[in-house]
Parts: C-alpha cells; sequence; structure tokens
C-alpha cells in the first residue's frame, strides 16, 4: 500500500475526496491515504509547499497562480483531475438582501437581476454619504474572487471602486456577516446556506447561473511528485472518479450527506447537506430555490480538467492585475491542468474520455453529445449569465476587450 497524504478543506465540494476514503475507493487501488482537514486554503498552500502533503483539494486557481509564482513559497504544482462544477454562490446580508428586493430584485437567483438592483443600492449609498459595500472572498487566487468581481463588472460595479473586498476563511463567514462585519460574500456551500438558515443572510445568486458548468476545486499535486509517482497518480485518479461516479447518484445522497456531516469532515448536519446535492439551495431562513446544475460531481465530464478552464481564470489574474499577460504565462496556465495525466490514468476504467482539451466556453446552448473515446459523452450547456463567449485561441483579445469594458 502507497501512504499518501491529501488536505482538504470542509466544504461540500470536498465530496469526491471524502468519499473515496469512506467508501473504499483508496484502499480498492492500492493506496493508504491519511486525510488532513485544514480551515484555510493559506494552510493548504504552505502544507503543499513544505511538502508535508503530497496531495490536496484546493481552489481551480490555485495550481496556476502557484506555477505563475503568484504567492510566497510557490511549488510547481499540477492539476490533473476537477473535483465537479458549480457549489459556489453570492450571499448578502439580510439587510442588504432587503434593500435589493426594494430595487428590484425577485430573489429568484438572476445574476443580471440581482446585480442591477444591487447596483442601484451603491448608487444611493454613494448618495447618503455611507461607506462602500464589504464582500468577503476566500483567497485571492480563488474563482469566488474572480466570478464574485466578473458578476459585479459585467452589471457595471467596479470591484475595486465601488465595494471592498476582503479575504476570510469559509466556514467563518457565517458569523462574519451575523455580527455585521461584512455585507456579502462568495463561498462554496454549505456555508451559504447556513447563514441563509440563520436568518442573517440571503443568497441571490449561484455560480452555476454566473458561469455555468464551472470547476470549483481541483486536485492539485506537486509536479515532481506527479512525475517520481505515476502509478500512484493514476491510481489516485481512478479512486477519485469512482468516488465522483458513486456521489452522483441519487440513492447515495443520503449516504454521502452522513459521511460529509462528520465532526472530522464538514461537521455540518446532514439535513443541511442532502439537498444540495440534488440541487436544492436554501436562499434565506424559510424560501428554497431549485437550481439546474448547481453542484455536479461526474455529469457532463465534470473531473475532466479542461484546459480552457484554466485559461479563463488566467485572463482573469491578468484583467484585476494579479499577473501580467505574455504568451509565456498562458502557456504556464494552461499546462497547470493535465489532461493527458487522466486520460492515462482512466484508460482501463473504458469510460467515455474528451477527444479535446480546450472548448469554447459558452458555445453549448443546448446538451450536445461530443467527440469521446467512449459513446455516450454530453457536455453543456455552458458559458456566462451575459452572453459573452471564451475563445482560448484568443485570450489576447478577450482581456483587452474586458479591461475595457471596466
Amino acid at each position: 500500500m502507497q501512504d499518501l497524504s491529501i488536505g482538504f478543506v470542509p466544504l461540500l465540494d470536498s465530496a469526491i475526496v471524502l468519499a473515496a476514503e469512506a467508501k473504499g475507493f483508496f484502499v480498492e487501488e492500492g493506496l493508504n491515504v491519511r486525510l488532513t482537514r485544514e480551515t484555510s486554503w493559506s494552510a493548504i498552500r504552505d502544507r503543499l509547499a513544505v511538502g508535508s502533503l503530497q496531495a490536496a483539494h484546493v481552489l481551480a486557481p490555485m495550481p496556476i497562480a502557484a506555477n505563475l509564482g503568484l504567492f510566497p513559497l510557490s511549488p510547481k504544482l499540477v492539476a490533473p483531475i476537477a473535483l465537479g462544477l458549480g457549489g459556489n454562490a453570492v450571499t448578502v446580508s439580510a439587510a442588504l438582501g432587503a434593500a435589493m428586493e426594494a430595487e428590484g430584485d425577485e430573489s429568484d437567483l438572476d445574476p443580471a437581476r440581482a446585480g442591477a438592483a444591487l447596483k442601484r443600492v451603491i448608487a444611493a449609498r454613494k448618495t447618503q454619504g455611507l461607506p462602500p459595500l464589504r464582500f468577503g472572498v476566500v483567497y485571492v487566487f480563488s474563482g469566488h474572487n474572480l466570478e464574485l468581481r466578473y458578476w459585479l463588472a459585467a452589471n457595471g460595479i467596479d470591484p475595486d471602486r465601488d465595494i471592498e473586498i476582503v479575504v476570510l476563511p469559509p466556514p467563518f463567514m457565517p458569523d462574519a456577516i451575523e455580527a455585521g462585519r461584512i455585507d456579502g460574500y462568495c463561498a462554496g456551500e454549505p456555508w451559504n446556506t447556513i447563514a441563509a438558515r440563520r436568518g442573517a443572510a440571503r443568497i441571490v445568486t449561484v455560480k452555476a447561473k454566473i458561469w455555468r458548468s464551472s470547476p470549483e476545486k481541483v486536485l492539485a499535486l506537486p509536479a515532481d511528485f506527479a512525475v517520481q509517482n505515476e502509478e500512484t497518480v493514476a491510481a489516485l485518479l481512478r479512486s477519485l472518479y469512482r468516488a465522483s461516479a458513486w456521489s452522483a447518484r441519487p440513492e447515495n445522497h443520503g449516504e454521502l450527506a452522513a459521511i460529509l456531516s462528520e465532526p472530522h469532515h464538514l461537521n455540518v448536519d446532514a439535513a443541511v447537506l442532502q439537498p444540495l446535492l440534488s440541487g436544492t439551495v436554501a436562499i434565506s431562513e424559510t424560501a428554497d430555490r431549485a437550481v439546474e446544475d448547481f453542484f455536479l460531481t461526474s455529469a457532463k465530464a465534470a473531473t475532466f480538467p479542461w484546459q480552457s478552464h484554466a485559461l479563463w481564470f488566467y485572463s482573469q489574474l491578468v484583467r484585476w492585475g494579479l499577473c501580467d499577460h505574455s504568451a509565456a504565462n498562458a502557456a504556464i496556465a494552461k499546462m497547470s491542468y493535465r489532461p493527458d495525466i487522466y486520460r492515462k490514468a482512466l484508460q482501463p476504467l473504458h469510460t467515455p474520455l474528451p477527444g479535446a482539451s480546450l472548448k469554447v466556453e459558452g458555445a453549448l446552448k443546448v446538451p450536445t453529445p461530443v467527440g469521446a473515446s467512449a459513446g455516450g459523452l454530453i457536455l453543456g450547456p455552458d458559458g456566462f449569465f451575459d452572453g459573452q463567449i471564451f475563445d482560448p485561441d484568443q485570450v489576447g483579445a478577450y482581456i483587452a476587450q474586458q479591461r475595457a469594458a471596466i
């Protein structure tokens, strides 16, 4: 048995990793995995950097930022598998939610309607001389920061001038908004639902409506470890892939919620978690909304590490001044995600594998059969709420167009 230490942060999208351990998929692939629970992404970052973890559940942009040298002790990382699609939300305080409703938000999670209402609230606050609203994100190099900014900018709100953005670990978000320290946040579940059910906050939109069929977390490994332990990494990916398929079956959601709820995992009531696994989101103390494709672990190639996803995250890092654009940096971002490792590892499972490594984001308006190593692979719909298209072959033009917008 090969020993491995894998880190995770208590979030719904750690489900595949936790299910692989609980259901014995790691052991069946010859792996003796020790899971390490961390509260913050900076702790995961540092443990990967010093070698105390061989792999970790990480934010989708983290391997890209690491390989671009954007944070201290940046280790070289590879992301050979995604850990699902969707799973985060934008939550605002009860007071801000009421103000947005007065300005036209209809509590239907529509990103354009909610954004327009928020813009009017911000304009009114400026007129009254009130301080900027403060929003929390879980890490600078997170999909939450980049997608929150995308949503705001697409609605005419400058995230650097019109609001303040601060960083907090995801489990701290409900207490922070209840205490009035922040006015809103973007974080993974269940930390939005918990604040909503307390009556302290309201969910106003979700990732699945801002950028549908996009990754929230990936598994990252040190690049040198992946090269030196090819068979171990392949066994790890097969374990996670099998766990993703098990997690996707509705008949397993009750058991999966119980696994996630354990004190050494998320330590959250299973009754809070189970509805989220089937796409029912608690948007307030009493109201729920069904969200299509809210959190996918297997369908629509949910674990495939699309290099077009990596390049979109890169485009936003450049857009917001976190790194410079160059052909060399774009190549580094693209190669942070490794579909080649994914395909090689999963060949023995004879599962449908996408034939391409990049796709145009926003091109699929309906579920569409696509070329794959075996039949039965369907992708889409995907894309952005504002109708924009991201062509990974036109990264420079995309960045220039977005910078000109805000």
